[in-house]
């Protein structure tokens, strides 16, 4: 709603107040004017401490016209309204809208004259800010003051409401100009391309066209950045040749070659990105750093670094805009050298380390693995902001560094920085990691206290960790409690059914959405076709991937079919599931190749099996996980001399097999066991304890299942052996540690073991507890003797 009540000023917008002593000398009655006023275009750039020494000035005289004005050029402004036009401006250039913002409300307090020169200068302070409510108040006086029929201002109105987020508001004001010139409808179309709203951004193309508008260049810069974001090549391709027919007889200008580069490079067609890069007659500086980090981004390097250097030969200097973009790509393609090259290469040329580049240097060495870097960058800046603080507890996050995660978050908040809704997501992605739920409540309360407004992406976060942290109930209150839902929330609640093996509930899920009119994407069929195949569902889950295909007509991914094999793996269909192998679009990965071998050690199919182990070894030799399935399958059968052969091999090329590690969570300490492990310091306990387990389950008529030890040792040997696996560790640590009735929770990093399976169902009897399980694939709750896999798993 647009509105130009004064009481705006005071009652919304608490930066625009502004200490005066004398509001008169704002303006004089008698104004002398020079003889020529020069444009404001005409004067130099002052920075910020020129400008504050030009209003400290202006607040002091009465009078403008005065040879006492501190910059020679700035005399000949004779008019109130040229100075406040310049100092407004100026403010702007030096990134302080807030300063600018107050100028405007003096002028308006003290009924300076305000004129269509000012108003788009004072409503792109209001952009920046950013403030709707302030924004409004100028819409409300441009329409009192008869500005609103004025088309440059009615741009700028549509830019600043598409800044702050007010779509609606830009797009009735877009369609009430009478007299639309190609300046309102490329601001229009770059507000939709800017808030991801890309169809809406292609319909507005069409309109323009129809009205036969001819886009100027920065019309067709926006149209080309829609084509980019939708990676659509096909219309991408076809924009390139209206430019090339349109723009200087064919010869595009760097500009709109920088974006046709760009389009090309989020299209995936490096080769025609190149060939309009090479055709610049000119390139900036700009141009150079999207092709490089084009390079980057495919894992490209060595051209990368060629590139670059071609750069520094033909005299281009990289700008900070230009290492904050190739770093931010040697982190996403985990390019570690690249970027401690990049690094040095800043040090060497005297580069000023902003708060920006520095933080961007911290993610980098994190998503590259290196935490020991990004902590020492993140230790060299002294006034670190919330930006600096949340990357590096990112870094720890991305490396599941639990602990020190959270001592950066202490040592944060100590500080006197207030963590936001970035923070709290990557401290709850951690304790997710972790299965940490004692951690996860704390954030998710620490959340409530502090007001940290909850945005979609948080409210997901915390359905997902609940989830993940065996916590289902409340993952589910949670999401029913959400007013508003996106695809990912919906995902995510689909997925923890999954994992926990609803397989039903996560069915019933689906189809609320459906008869909700939202569209299932390709992650919700991958957590539908999870819930099926932890859950026995075979004839559900193979409805479910036919109406993935034919009903929303999406192509079945690699992940898709790594789903479909192990529900049919499970189920013994293993020659259907080889034939599904036989007849993928692609070749299979990793994953469905150990889908199918775990299948067949499941159902003890030798000759399948080797298949698919020689299939795997094929595409990972060094991968540990599949020779010892492989390994276990010949044991299971007592293959001892295939066995020795396999162990033997993955000795030689270095191959170490994955310990077993099971993790329990006590009193905000996470407790982690391997098998045989006496390094606690409650190990003497722990093992008494363990001593009793085996006692009162002897009692019970329990028999150790000896086929889980895939050891050629002799069967007291294996029955010891039994008894000291990391999970039993971890239960007997909870047992002791933890109060009568209270669930105890364990994460392990592999399969649970058949004999902990069916031990652990026993003891959830004999001691009357809940043991919750997270194993590599999925939640087992043990409670009163049974599962909730029903053994299914």
């Amino acid at each position: 709603m647009v509105t130009s009540n004064s009481h705006l000023f005071s009652a919304a917008t608490p930066f625009l107040s502004i200490s005066i002593q004398n509001s008169n000398q704002y303006h004089s009655p008698t104004i002398q004017r020079a003889p020529d006023v020069p444009p404001i275009q005409y004067v130099k750039h002052l920075n910020l401490d020129e400008t504050q020494r030009l209003h400290c000035h202006f607040i002091k005289t009465c009078s403008i016209y005065s040879n006492q004005v501190p910059f020679r050029s700035l005399q000949s402004y004779a008019t109130n309204v040229a100075f406040f036009s310049f100092l407004i401006t100026s403010y702007i250039k030096n990134n302080c809208p807030e300063d600018a913002a107050k100028i405007y409300a003096r002028m308006r307090e003290t009924d300076a004259e305000v004129d269509n020169f000012i108003i788009p200068s004072v409503l792109k302070a209001c952009s920046l800010v950013p403030s709707i409510l302030l924004g409004e108040e100028v819409h409300g006086f441009a329409v009192k003051n008869g500005f609103h029929g004025d088309v440059f201002v009615c741009n700028a109105l549509i830019m600043m409401y598409g800044e702050v987020g007010s779509l609606a508001s830009a797009r009735l004001l877009f369609d009430r100009i009478e007299n639309k010139d190609v300046v309102s409808w490329s601001t229009m179309i770059r507000n939709y391309g800017r808030n991801g709203l890309l169809d809406e951004s292609l319909q507005l193309l069409r309109d323009m066209h129809v009205m036969g508008v001819k886009p100027s260049e920065i019309a067709m810069i926006s149209m080309i950045h829609v084509f980019a974001e939708l990676a659509d090549l096909k219309l991408g391709k076809a924009a390139h040749g209206y430019v090339m027919r349109n723009v200087n007889c064919g010869k595009s200008g760097v500009s709109i070659g920088t974006a046709l580069t760009d389009m090309y490079v989020k299209c995936n067609n490096f080769a025609y990105a190149r060939r309009v890069f090479d055709a610049l007659s000119v390139a900036s500086i700009i141009s150079w750093t999207t092709m490089i980090a084009a390079y980057i981004h495919c894992n490209n390097l060595n051209e990368g670094i060629r590139l670059f250097v071609q750069m520094l030969e033909e005299g281009l200097f990289p700008n900070e805009i230009t290492i904050l973009s190739l770093v931010k790509e040697c982190g996403t393609a985990g390019a570690l050298e690249l970027g401690k090259w990049l690094h040095a290469f800043t040090l060497r040329n005297g580069f000023n380390i902003s708060l920006v580049l520095a933080t961007a240097f911290v993610d980098m060495y994190g998503k590259c693995g290196n935490v020991r870097s990004a902590r020492s960058v993140f230790d060299s800046i002294k006034n670190k902001d919330l930006m600096m603080w949340s990357a590096m507890i990112s870094a720890y996050t991305h490396n599941n560094c639990f602990d020190e995660a959270f001592d950066i978050f202490v040592h944060m908040t100590g500080c006197g920085i207030r963590p936001n809704e970035i923070t709290m997501v990557n401290l709850l992605v951690l304790c997710a990691k972790a299965g940490s739920l004692e951690m996860g409540s704390w954030i998710h309360s620490y959340i409530d206290k502090q007001g940290i407004e909850g945005d979609m992406i948080l409210k997901t976060s915390l359905v997902d960790m609940y989830a993940k942290c065996g916590d289902i109930d409340t993952a589910q209150r949670l999401f029913a409690a959400a007013t508003e839902r996106d695809i990912s929330m919906w995902n995510a609640m689909i997925s923890g059914f999954a994992m926990h093996g609803h397989g039903e509930a996560a069915l019933e899920l689906l189809r609320e959405m459906e008869e909700l009119g939202i569209t299932p994407n390709d992650i919700t069929f991958v957590g539908a076709l999870h819930a099926c195949s932890h859950s026995g569902l075979l004839q559900e889950g193979k409805r479910v991937f036919q109406k993935m295909v034919h009903e929303y007509r999406l192509v079945p991914k690699v992940e898709h079919y790594g789903c479909m094999v192990d529900l049919l793996g499970r189920a013994g269909l293993l020659d259907e599931a080889f034939e599904l192998i036989e007849n993928m679009p692609m070749k299979p990965n990793l994953a469905v190749l150990g889908s199918l071998l775990a299948a067949c050690r499941l159902h003890k199919n030798i000759e399948l099996g080797e298949w698919a182990a020689k299939q795997f070894l094929s595409l990972e030799p060094h991968k540990c996980g599949y020779n010892v399935l492989m390994s276990n399958l010949y044991a299971a059968e007592n293959r001892w001399g295939d066995v020795t052969n396999i162990r033997r091999a993955m000795k030689e090329v270095g191959i170490n097999k994955e310990p077993g590690v099971s993790s329990i969570e006590v009193n905000g300490s996470v407790h982690e066991f391997i098998a045989g492990d006496r390094e606690h310091p409650d190990t003497k306990k722990i093992y008494e304890m363990i001593d009793e387990m085996r006692e009162k389950l002897e009692n019970a008529g329990y028999t150790p299942d000896i086929s889980s030890v895939l050891l050629n040792i002799d069967k007291q040997e294996k029955e010891t052996a039994l008894n000291y696996h990391s999970e039993k560790l971890a239960m007997a640590y909870g047992l002791l540690s933890t109060a009568p009735g209270v669930p105890i929770r364990i994460v392990k990093n592999l399969r649970i073991c058949d004999d902990c399976h069916n031990a652990t169902k026993l003891l959830s009897k004999i001691y009357g507890r809940e043991i919750i399980v997270r194993d590599r694939n999925r939640f087992h709750h043990f409670k009163e003797g049974y599962c909730s896999c029903y053994d299914y798993w």
